[in-house]
């Protein structure tokens, strides 16, 4: 059974607020289709470190989080990376939401 869908500019609304919250700094960097488009999350931890998480759905229909970069993203350049792959994205699916996370935890908020 699929999970109900909210619309992608409510489900972000609520991720940036839950976020800041915790005490994170937090920023869409780039709007998408509203209604449908996918969330990328881009996690700030400081010089050197970040993550890259993008929302896709499962086979049945299911929102699922993922790392296309993997979970090792600690080099020099990763921001760099990690810009040129949403670069790609973007120029794919024009619907895509980025949003930015400062947190030197490196929490996400994807629950």
């Amino acid at each position: 059974m699929t999970e109900p869908r909210v619309k992608t500019h409510l489900r972000v609304a609520a991720h940036l607020r839950r976020a800041q919250g915790a005490g994170a700094f937090a920023t869409v960097v780039r709007r998408g289709d509203p209604d449908a488009g996918a969330v990328a999350v881009k996690v700030f931890m400081g010089r050197g470190a970040a993550r890259l998480f993008i929302q896709s759905r499962d086979l049945d229909g299911n929102a699922v989080w993922r790392e296309p970069l993997g979970e090792d993203q600690q080099t020099d350049e990763i921001e760099m990376k990690i810009d040129a792959w949403l670069g790609k994205e973007v120029a794919i699916d024009p619907d895509l939401w980025v949003v930015e996370i400062e947190d030197r935890e490196g929490r996400a908020f994807l629950d």
